[in-house]
C-alpha cells in the first residue's frame, strides 16, 4: 500500500491510500472506524493494518485525483528525524573532497545526526534556499518510518519494528555546513531548514521482491535537475543495513512509531559529491526529481 497526506480540493487535510485509479480518502473508505492522519495509523498498528487490508480498495471510491490535490509530505510531523551516513563511497568522497580520510569509527559503528522533524516537506512544494546560502545541494536518500515502539532492537528483528519506506531529500546549504563544522558538532543551520519525503510511505511488504540476500535493498536511485538525470546509484550498495541503523539508534533509547530513519546519500548522490563542473549548486528556479524504484519520484523547486 502507498499512503499520501494530501490537502483535497475543499481545502482539508486527509490521509489517502494512492492507486493506479486516483485517491481513496481513508477516513471516507473506513466510514470514519481509521485514524484521519498518517501518525494515527502508523500508531494504531497492527489494528489499523487490518482493518485497511479488509477494504475492499479495487471498488473503493476515489475521491481525489492527483491534479486535484497538493501533496503534503506523507509524514508531515515525525516525533523525531534521524539521518545515517550509510554509504560508503559517499563518506568517501566527502571527506576525500576535504582532504580528509575516513575515519576508522565509521566501520566500527553506524552513525547519525539528527535533524529538524518540523520541517519536513512534501512532492511540487517549494524549497526555500536560506538567506545566506550559495551553496546549495541535494542529497538522494531512502528513509525508513518506525512502524512500532521499541529498545535495544537487535538489527534481526529490526523488520518487525519498520512500517514502510519512503524517498528523502536531504537538502543541505554547503557553505553554512562546512563553517559550523569546523567545530565538529554537526551539521545543524546546514542542514535544518527543509528536507522532502515522498511522495509516499510505500509499506514494507510491498518491498519483499526487492530484497537481497543480504537485507539490502535493489532499487535503482536517480536525480535530475530541470530534467537531465546527472547521477544515479542503486540501494544495493549501502554498507550498513536500516537494521544495523536501528540497532544503533535504539541502544538504550525508545524509538517511537513515525520516527524517521535516514539512509544517508547513496554513492554520487549529491552536488558536492559530482563536482560543480558537472552541476552547478542549485538556483532558485531549479527543479530536483529524485526517483527510486517502487518508491516512486520526489520533485521540488527552488523557491
Amino acid at each position: 500500500m502507498k499512503f499520501v497526506t494530501y490537502i483535497n480540493k475543499e481545502g482539508i487535510t486527509r490521509t489517502g491510500l494512492f492507486t493506479e485509479r486516483g485517491i481513496v480518502d481513508m477516513h471516507k473508505a473506513g466510514n470514519g472506524a481509521l485514524p484521519q492522519d498518517m501518525l494515527g495509523i502508523i500508531q494504531c498498528g497492527d489494528l489499523c493494518s487490518s482493518n485497511i487490508y479488509e477494504l475492499d480498495l479495487e471498488n473503493a471510491a476515489v475521491t481525489d485525483t492527483l491534479k486535484e490535490v497538493k501533496l503534503l509530505p506523507p509524514l508531515p510531523n515525525p516525533p523525531s528525524f534521524r539521518d545515517f551516513i550509510a554509504f560508503e563511497t559517499h563518506i568517501k568522497n566527502a571527506t576525500k573532497r576535504f582532504g580528509d580520510e575516513v575515519p576508522k569509527e565509521w566501520y566500527e559503528i553506524p552513525v547519525f545526526y539528527f535533524s529538524n522533524a518540523a520541517v519536513m516537506k512534501g512532492h511540487g512544494e517549494e524549497i526555500k534556499r536560506p538567506a545566506k546560502c550559495e551553496r546549495l545541494d541535494f542529497e538522494l536518500e531512502v528513509a525508513a518510518i518506525i512502524g512500532k515502539a521499541g529498545m535495544n532492537i537487535k538489527a534481526s528483528e529490526a523488520d518487525e519494528y519498520i512500517f514502510g519506506y519512503t524517498i528523502l531529500n536531504d537538502w543541505t546549504a554547503r557553505d553554512l555546513q562546512a563553517q559550523e563544522m569546523k567545530v565538529k558538532l554537526g551539521p545543524a543551520k546546514g542542514k535544518d531548514f527543509a528536507t522532502s519525503i515522498g511522495p509516499y510511505i510505500i509499506t514494507k511488504d510491498e518491498l519483499e521482491e526487492y530484497k537481497t540476500v543480504d537485507d539490502r535493498f535493489d532499487l535503482n536511485m536517480t536525480a535530475s535537475v530541470n530534467g537531465k538525470i546527472i547521477t544515479e546509484g542503486n540501494f544495493k550498495t549501502i554498507h550498513y543495513t536500516f537494521g544495523q541503523m536501528m540497532e544503533r539508534a535504539s541502544e538504550d533509547v525508545m524509538l517511537y512509531p513515525g520516527d524517521v530513519i535516514g539512509s544517508g546519500t547513496v554513492g554520487w548522490g549529491c552536488i558536492m559529491e559530482l563536482g560543480t563542473d558537472k552541476q552547478p549548486w542549485l538556483q532558485p528556479g531549479d527543479e530536483v526529481e529524485l526517483t527510486v524504484t517502487a518508491l516512486g519520484s520526489l520533485k521540488n523547486k527552488i523557491a
